[in-house]
């Protein structure tokens, strides 16, 4: 079971089958879990045995030792075995020396890894548990990254939160949540957050996010949006996604805010770090490389 159970997960196992082509992965896709043997990081694992099927992808167990002698290579191999066995898909696994977090990002990017599950301790922030690396994983991973925290589990997907800025990567993330929508059957709650001190950009803010909901309702989705003034955004994000009782919330990664864009990299951290939520984290797209998709307005 998932954070969003194992038929949402099936749901997004679909979504992320039908964009590894234009991802241009190279054989079988490669989801990378990090593992430190902690009960949310064996969480994580069984999570991803549908992903890896629809996916068509291998599954990558990460670990980390601190020094020579500590690599636990027969608890790593008794796992893998464990998981190919339950998942019916190939698993293997690494070991590296080093912080397990911080390894995450570079061995995404050796494997062209198609997705990176990470599973949170339920009583402890994410900077707790990585620290400087947490960022890394956040914004530097070279694929998206689901964050799984608690053990609150949902029965599909009703709700996905698409909280809103001026960036123009936001647009990216509207088709992503639209794209998941039409597989879930969901509803998208769009919410905008803005400085009540900066009037131009309420006004502006206001106005595209109405012009969100139109094009998203244009794709036969059902939409609200909702604008809230703030000065704590991560926390603002998290309690509407409570109220509305939201399965996902989906936001960007900080190198893709820019300059005109109210969030901030520590605000999409926070987000990670107090959601209770699963939190979808995407990476900006290289047009041709990433996903592909158009705008729409």
């Amino acid at each position: 079971m998932l954070n969003f159970k194992l038929r949402l997960v099936a749901k997004i196992a679909t979504f992320v089958a039908s964009t590894i082509t234009s991802m241009q992965i190279k054989e079988r896709g490669i989801i990378l879990i990090p593992i430190d043997f902690s009960k949310q990081s064996l969480f994580a694992i069984k999570q991803s045995y549908n992903l890896a099927k629809y996916t068509h992808s291998k599954i990558i167990l990460l670990n980390a030792f601190d020094k020579k002698g500590d690599e636990s290579f027969e608890a790593l191999t008794k796992l893998a075995k464990q998981t190919e066995k339950e998942s019916g898909v190939p698993t293997d696994y690494m070991s590296r020396k080093g912080d397990i977090y911080a390894l995450v990002d570079k061995v995404a990017e050796e494997m062209h890894a198609t997705l990176i599950i990470a599973g949170l301790e339920s009583h402890m922030k994410f900077s707790q548990i990585v620290g400087r690396s947490a960022s890394k994983l956040v914004r530097k991973a070279p694929c998206p990254v689901i964050t799984i925290r608690g053990n609150d589990h949902r029965d599909g997907c009703e709700n996905i939160l698409l909280p809103l800025d001026l960036s123009p990567e936001t647009r990216e993330k509207t088709d992503v949540a639209i794209q998941f929508a039409q597989y879930f059957g969901a509803s998208i709650r769009i919410i905008g957050v803005f400085d009540a001190d900066d009037a131009v950009y309420e006004n502006k803010l206001l106005a595209y996010a109405y012009q969100v909901k139109q094009y998203v309702k244009s794709r036969g989705i059902s939409c609200t949006n909702k604008s809230v003034p703030t000065k704590d955004i991560a926390t603002t994000v998290v309690e509407y996604a409570n109220k509305i009782e939201a399965d996902l919330i989906m936001i960007m990664s900080e190198k893709s805010l820019g300059v005109k864009g109210f969030f901030k990299g520590t605000d999409s951290q926070k987000i990670v770090d107090i959601s209770n939520i699963p939190v979808m984290t995407i990476q900006p797209m290289e047009r041709g490389n990433m996903m592909d998709f158009g705008t729409g307005f």
